[in-house]
C-alpha cells in the first residue's frame, strides 16, 4: 500500500514559472521578448510577486536575463549557440544511440517501429505539423534505452534550455521530411542489428544535418505576447 499522501496544491509562483516555462520552451513567447511583470500578472491573474518569484527561476535557468531599462527579456541565442545546441545534441543523442544498440528490447524496437510508421503516414497525408514532436520522442526513447541513469535526462535538458519555434522545424519543409525519415530507418535498421558504430554514426549526421538546415533558417523575429492564459482563482 502506498503511503503517499496527495499532491500539495501548486503555488502561485509555481503556477507562473510552470506557464512561462512551457510558453518559452514552445517559443510562443520568442527570444528577445521583454517580460513584464505587471503585465503577466494581469494576464495570468495574480500579483507582482509571484510572477517576480517566477522571473528568478528563469534567470536562474539562464531562459530569461535582465538589462538596465528593460527588465527582463527572454534569451535570443544566435547563430554560435545554434551551433553549439546541435553540436552538443550530436554527441550526446549519438552515445545514447550507440548504447541503445546493445541494449535495445523487442519491445522497444516495435514501439519505435510504431512511431516511425506514424510519422510516415503523417507525412503522406500531409501533416507535417506533428513530426517535429513525433521526432523528439523518437530521439528521445533512443537515448532513454541507451542511458537511462543520466543520458536520457541530459538529452532532455539540452533540448529544453534551446527551443525550437515550431515555425522553424525543417519537419515543415517538404525537402527535408524524406531526409529525416530516412535516417529514421537507417538508425532503426542499425539498432536492430546490434550495429553501434553505424548507429551512432548515423545519428551523428541527421543532428547535424538539421543543425545546418537550421543555421541556413533562422527563426522568425520576436513578435508582441499578447496571448491569454486561465487565470489563477
Amino acid at each position: 500500500m502506498s503511503t503517499t499522501g496527495p499532491r500539495p496544491p501548486m503555488s502561485k509562483a509555481e503556477y507562473v514559472y510552470s506557464v512561462l516555462l512551457d510558453e518559452i520552451r514552445s517559443s510562443r513567447i520568442p527570444g528577445g521578448t521583454a517580460l513584464r511583470a505587471g503585465e503577466v500578472a494581469r494576464r495570468l491573474g495574480v500579483s507582482v510577486t509571484p510572477v517576480r518569484e517566477a522571473l528568478r527561476r528563469l534567470e536562474k535557468d539562464r531562459l530569461i536575463s535582465y538589462e538596465a531599462h528593460h527588465g527582463a527579456t527572454v534569451v535570443d541565442l544566435g547563430g554560435e549557440a545554434v551551433a553549439e545546441y546541435y553540436g552538443l545534441r550530436a554527441v550526446v543523442e549519438g552515445l545514447g544511440a550507440r548504447l541503445a544498440a546493445a541494449r535495445i528490447t523487442a519491445d522497444d524496437l516495435a514501439w519505435l517501429r510504431e512511431l516511425h510508421a506514424a510519422m510516415a503516414d503523417d507525412a503522406a497525408r500531409g501533416r507535417h505539423d506533428r513530426l517535429g514532436e513525433q521526432s523528439r520522442s523518437f530521439h528521445l526513447r533512443i537515448v532513454d534505452i541507451g542511458g537511462p541513469a543520466f543520458l536520457g535526462g541530459h538529452a532532455r535538458s539540452v533540448r529544453d534550455n534551446f527551443p525550437v519555434p515550431a515555425e522553424a522545424s525543417l519537419w515543415l519543409d517538404e525537402t527535408q521530411v524524406g531526409l529525416q525519415l530516412e535516417a529514421h530507418e537507417g538508425i532503426l535498421a542499425a539498432l536492430e542489428a546490434g550495429d553501434a558504430d553505424t548507429a551512432e554514426r548515423i545519428m551523428i549526421d541527421h543532428v547535424r544535418q538539421a543543425g545546418g538546415y537550421r543555421a541556413h533558417h533562422p527563426a522568425p523575429p520576436a513578435t508582441d505576447h499578447s496571448r491569454g492564459t486561465r487565470p489563477v482563482r
